[in-house]
């Protein structure tokens, strides 16, 4: 919150705006979804798989919510008076649902669970460092990324296991 204000917007203005965020997000999520499809049923069934690993129908609800509530943080830092502050932290908003949608791709996609792993530690520093640039502009904002900042750290001890038993 620091000298951030919010910038009034027209309530059209702003509904278009949260629209265009949960589209995003939930876009990205529908393209993830699509490449892990490919080998869900097949090869993912076939590796070892630690005792921790939660049953497949957890995966889809868990991510929708956090892809819901990535949308409306990203969309609270956008309604923020324009800064280099905030150019930043939606930029690295971007990167890191790019990101997110590259480990779809390397583990699913063309199976290689150790190159996955290795993209997916960069994807937790960099939604750790997208959590706190949001913080700073708004903090429910960065409230908002906590829950995926802790799923992703669990997936990312997930993936390490999957890497080790495989």
């Amino acid at each position: 919150m620091r000298g951030h204000t919010t910038t009034y917007l027209k309530p059209r203005r702003n509904i278009l705006g949260l629209a265009v965020f949960v589209i995003l997000c939930l876009a990205v999520s529908a393209i993830g979804g699509a490449i892990t499809v490919t080998s869900v049923d097949t090869w993912y069934q076939a590796l070892h798989k630690p005792p921790f690993n939660p049953p497949d129908w957890v995966f889809a609800p868990v991510w929708t919510t956090l892809y819901i509530l990535m949308a409306i943080a990203g969309w609270r830092v956008w309604r923020h008076t324009q800064s280099e502050t905030r150019h930043r932290a939606l930029a690295v908003f971007v990167v890191q649902l790019g990101l997110n949608l590259g480990w779809s791709f390397l583990f699913f996609g063309l199976q290689l669970i150790g190159m996955a792993l290795l993209e997916i530690v960069i994807l937790l520093l960099v939604i750790i460092a997208n959590t706190v640039l949001f913080w700073r502009i708004d903090r429910l904002a960065g409230a908002l990324f906590a829950p995926y900042v802790f799923w992703v750290a669990y997936a990312t001890v997930l993936n390490i296991s999957l890497w080790l038993l495989n």
